[in-house]
C-alpha cells in the first residue's frame, strides 16, 4: 500500500511519514500533483556477515594504480 503526499506535506510531517514507512507502507512524493519519487522501507532481513569475503581480496589492493587508470580519474 502506498501514500501520496506533496513535498510541503512531507517536510511538515516527516516523523509521521517515517512511522508509516516503518510499518511497511510506501510513500510517493509528488510535486504539483505529479509523482517524482518513492520512499520504501529497507529490508533488514539479511544481516551482515563479517568475514564473508575473507581471502578474496589480497594485498595487491594496496598496489599503486597503473598510469592509464590514474589518468582516467584525473580527467
Amino acid at each position: 500500500m502506498s501514500i501520496t503526499v506533496n513535498i510541503h506535506e512531507a517536510k511538515t510531517n516527516l516523523s509521521k511519514l517515517l512511522k508509516e514507512i516503518e510499518a511497511g507502507k510506501e510513500i510517493i512524493l509528488a510535486k504539483a500533483g505529479k509523482p517524482i519519487a518513492k520512499i520504501v522501507p529497507l529490508d533488514y532481513k539479511s544481516p551482515r556477515i563479517p568475514g564473508l569475503a575473507k581471502g578474496e581480496v589480497g594485498l595487491e589492493i594496496l598496489d599503486p594504480l597503473p598510469d592509464d587508470e590514474l589518468d582516467a580519474w584525473n580527467q
